[in-house]
């Protein structure tokens, strides 16, 4: 056996977990360089994200300034009340051109050349007597500022001013007419009378050019792929766009960022291509994976030392095992320091000694078994059991009693056999009820029928294997101790409760006083021949602590031994073959 083993090759553990360290660190280095790569890419999507923001941010301030200026300049005319009469006078033509000369024209000029980009601002008169000044062509492009008075019936018919008319908007930005097409934006409004009831005297077009609005684009490298919209929130077309964007890209190829503006239902969007923001992902990845790589290398080197140190004193533990193995449990590991080895040791040596003391129990054990089962024989083969069933028999012999002469010696001879059982220690239940059965036909001859007995014992417990003589020194007791009248009745209970059986003998004998029922039940009583404590030993020994018998009894009233045993369990299964 030893030459067995030391013969046979193996794989020192030290260098089997080596593979899944490397395994280990390379899956590590991977995931750092990951993470770090990632990092990386999202710091510089967040630098890019901010500096867009930033100039969003800008974009939308000077468009809110733009517009403010827009709103403002429609505010000089909507206040003004020499503005506002001038559009309500009625006169001759002559007089209508001197009012236009004097109180209208000024008004729509002054703000337009304070205003420094180019706009288009049109008046739509409710009074037809104004006359009608037509600037540039609206559908051509804005080149210069320039200033309208048309009659209301331009625009009258147009489907644009008649929703905002049904929806009794006022105040709004939209593009009318041609705005789409030349990307332009007009801000549309009302003109009410103030020197009477509420009435439209006319309405009033600020029209602007978008890219003005927006400003610069310095910011926004819209060469590099960048794309910059003005987008309607209700409808979500794109009034204005600048910067060109692939159209068969998938939405997820750009960041977009937006910006609320104060145009209500308007916002304007940047959307950043990922290349743009990943252009330096290569060269970054170069320089992570060139870390990794040597931080790898590094790791492996020092797991190989590690292996080397750790394996010496494996080899050891290993040394031992075998010892053990061959049956040398008197060998011990001592290691210096305080790690885990120093514990594997400590644990090693309790092991050990805990192995030499289980060898020495259960061999200490066995011996008991084999006394207690000594006991019993001893006990069953006594002379005081056995001396006065012969007297017996020859005092019936005497009195030519053939027939009981007969019965008693059968019945002995069988009680006898019985209990030897050849040597076994389990018997099934229906054997050990027979066995008691012939020890109450003896004692039946010598009573003379003086005692009854009645069994209740449920069927499908009788081929249970018990230990032998488990019950009949509980009958037994009864004759000895129990009976004080002229009768008395002994009744035997067996049933399945689970995974366990209870048997029970119960008498209407004397029963016995408290302090003798504490000596019985601290197993300190003995009775005249087999004492009740060799039978609680024995059940413990066979099936456990968690088996064995009760007794309860009442002076003057009788008494029950209860007995609890297990259907099956490893030793029945060995003994019976199973």
């Amino acid at each position: 056996m030893e030459r067995f083993l030391s013969s046979k090759k193996y794989i020192p553990f030290t260098y089997k977990m080596m593979i899944p360290y490397l395994i280990l660190v390379l899956l590590t280095d991977m995931l750092v360089g990951y993470i770090a790569y990632t990092m990386l890419v999202e710091s510089r999507t967040e630098m890019a994200e901010t500096n867009v923001r930033t100039a969003l941010k800008q974009t939308r301030n000077n468009i809110e300034y733009q517009t403010d200026e827009i709103k403002r300049m429609s505010n000089s005319l909507f206040l003004n009340t020499n503005f506002q009469n001038a559009l309500q006078f009625r006169g001759e033509p002559l007089e209508n051109m001197l009012k236009m000369r004097d109180d209208i024209v000024p008004y729509m000029k002054a703000p337009l050349q304070l205003y420094g980009n180019k706009l288009r601002l049109a008046l739509y008169a409710v009074n037809e007597s104004m006359l009608e000044i037509t600037g540039d062509e609206m559908s051509a492009p804005i080149g210069r500022s320039d200033y309208y008075v048309l009659p209301l019936r331009a625009i009258e018919n147009t489907e644009w001013f008649n929703s905002l008319v049904a929806n009794n908007k006022d105040s709004v930005w939209l593009q009318a007419d041609s705005d789409r097409g030349l990307g332009n934006i007009s801000y549309f409004r009302k003109l009410v009378a103030s020197n009477a009831a509420p009435a439209v005297i006319g309405y009033i077009r600020v029209t602007a050019r978008i890219d003005e609005l927006f400003g610069s684009f310095d910011t926004f490298p819209v060469d590099q792929g960048l794309d910059l919209r003005l987008i309607d929130r209700a409808s979500g077309l794109t009034l204005y766009e600048r910067g060109a964007v692939d159209k068969q890209a998938k939405q997820d190829a750009y960041l977009i960022i937006s910006e609320d503006i104060s145009l209500s239902g308007y916002v304007i969007e940047a959307r950043v291509p990922h290349t743009y923001l990943n252009k330096d992902a290569s060269r970054m990845q170069k320089v992570i994976t060139t870390v990794c790589a040597i931080s790898f290398l590094v790791m492996a080197v020092i797991g190989f030392l590690v292996a080397r140190i750790s394996g010496k004193k494996i080899k050891r533990i290993v040394y031992l095992a075998r010892s053990f193995q061959e049956g040398n449990f008197y060998k011990r590991i001592g290691f210096p320091g305080n790690d885990e080895f120093v514990y594997i040791a400590n644990s090693f040596n309790q092991m050990a000694a805990s192995i030499q003391e289980l060898i020495h129990n259960v061999y200490v054990q066995g011996i008991q078994k084999k006394q207690a089962e000594l006991d019993v024989l001893q006990a069953q083969i006594s002379p005081h059991f056995l001396y006065n069933t012969l007297s017996t028999i020859g005092s019936l012999a005497n009195l030519g009693e053939v027939e009981k002469v007969t019965q008693m010696v059968q019945g002995l001879s069988k009680f006898y056999r019985l209990t030897l059982n050849e040597g076994q220690v389990y018997i099934s239940l229906e054997k050990e009820l027979e066995q008691v059965r012939m020890y109450l036909e003896i004692q039946r001859v010598k009573y003379a029928d003086a005692f009854e007995v009645y069994y209740d014992i449920d069927p499908e417990i009788l081929q249970v294997p018990i230990i032998k003589l488990i019950l009949q020194p509980f009958v037994e007791n009864i004759f000895k101790h129990a009976w004080f009248g002229e009768t008395i009745a002994i009744r035997i209970t067996g049933k399945r409760l689970g995974d366990r059986i209870e048997l029970k003998v119960i008498d209407n004998g004397i029963g016995m006083r408290p302090d003798t029922l504490r000596k019985m039940r601290s197993s300190t009583f003995q009775t005249g021949s087999y004492g009740l404590k060799n039978v609680e030993e024995r059940i413990k020994l066979r099936y456990g602590n968690d088996f064995g018998m009760q007794i309860g009894s009442y002076f003057g009233a009788g008494t029950t031994v209860q007995i609890i045993l297990p259907v099956e369990n490893a030793e029945i299964r060995e003994v019976m073959g199973e």
